[in-house]
């Protein structure tokens, strides 16, 4: 290919790719004070939480308890600076991609002070809770060893099972999105897992004691609700059925639409759970089945070789 031959390619391209049409919808201007969320910095702070939650297995090796509360000071700082920056950037797209009616009337300078004020509000608050966070994720980790006999000390579960690494990162997540920090929760989660292959809403609700064995192709819709010691396997989805459509034929968001797994539930791999449904305390899904109907308490359901769909013992427990 001749040198005029490969510039006249690049130039028609840039053109094509110029054309106001071919990226409406997929492009944001980069205004002043209205940036997008740094993924890179992000991942800082989920590096900084995860060695102030679980210190010594992530973040400085170095540390003792003659020196872990300077650390945990200097570590704390830090994250609640990123923090606040990164929630700022979040609430200031919001308010750019949304027309935020409340902000309408005011200058970009004045936006910004705002926006400052109520990202360092809310950063405040999320640091506030994660000692709170470490308790939970406690008992997590609890969980996750109770439910594997490989496992061979709470360090194991920590620094090497997806499900820690994800839940960290959900449960972070949830706390920033129970403050209505907009977008960052998703960013966060996603992030998780490209990492992990475990895929949470930041919007679910999970109980205390909570594991996934393997973790890998799990999936957690927004509206789930799990209780306390709930145990699923890899490939189980709590997913929606197909929703309803408003009178102008577009899909109705912000309704529940993902299962209830009340305590002490345990889902084997590859089960769809799907519909606003409720799995009863205690019960037992087996693997590869479909439910879309509530299940009692006690039940256990498993799908016979012969059958497509499951059959349900409620006087058989596992």
């Amino acid at each position: 290919m001749s040198a005029k031959t490969l510039a006249n390619t690049l130039t028609r391209t840039v053109e094509e790719l110029a054309r106001p049409e071919s990226y409406k919808d997929l492009y944001h201007e980069h205004n002043d004070g209205v940036p997008l969320p740094s993924g890179e910095v992000l991942q800082k702070i989920i590096d900084l939480a995860r060695g102030i939650i679980f210190p010594g297995y992530y973040g400085r090796s170095c540390i003792d308890t003659n020196t872990l509360k300077y650390h945990l000071g200097v570590d704390i700082e830090q994250l609640y600076s990123l923090l606040a920056t990164e929630i700022q950037a979040g609430l200031s797209f919001s308010n750019f991609e949304e027309g935020t009616a409340v902000f309408a009337a005011y200058n970009q300078n004045t936006i910004n002070v705002e926006m400052r004020r109520m990202a360092e509000e809310r950063t405040e608050k999320f640091i506030s809770r994660l000692p709170e966070l470490r308790r939970v994720l406690a008992t997590d980790v609890i969980a996750a060893f109770n439910g594997d006999p490989a496992a061979k000390n709470y360090g194991e579960i920590i620094s090497c099972y997806p499900v820690i690494k994800e839940l960290t990162v959900y449960r972070i997540a949830h706390e920033l999105w129970n403050l209505d920090v907009p977008l960052i929760p998703r960013m966060l989660t996603e992030m998780a897992h490209s990492e992990t292959g475990i895929d949470i809403h930041p919007g679910a609700t999970i109980g205390e004691y909570f594991t996934i064995d393997h973790g890998t192709g799990v999936v957690i819709g927004e509206t789930s609700i799990i209780g306390n010691n709930v145990k699923l396997y890899q490939g189980v989805t709590l997913g929606a059925k197909s929703f309803p459509l408003d009178e102008n034929g577009n899909p109705i968001k912000g309704i529940p639409r993902h299962p209830i797994l009340e305590d002490n539930v345990i889902v084997y791999s590859n089960a769809s759970i799907l519909g606003r449904i409720t799995i009863g305390k205690g019960a037992v899904i087996g693997g590869n089945i479909w439910i879309t109907h509530d299940v009692p308490a006690g039940a256990s359901i498993t799908q016979p070789a012969h059958a497509l769909g499951g059959v349900c013992h409620s006087d058989k427990k596992q």
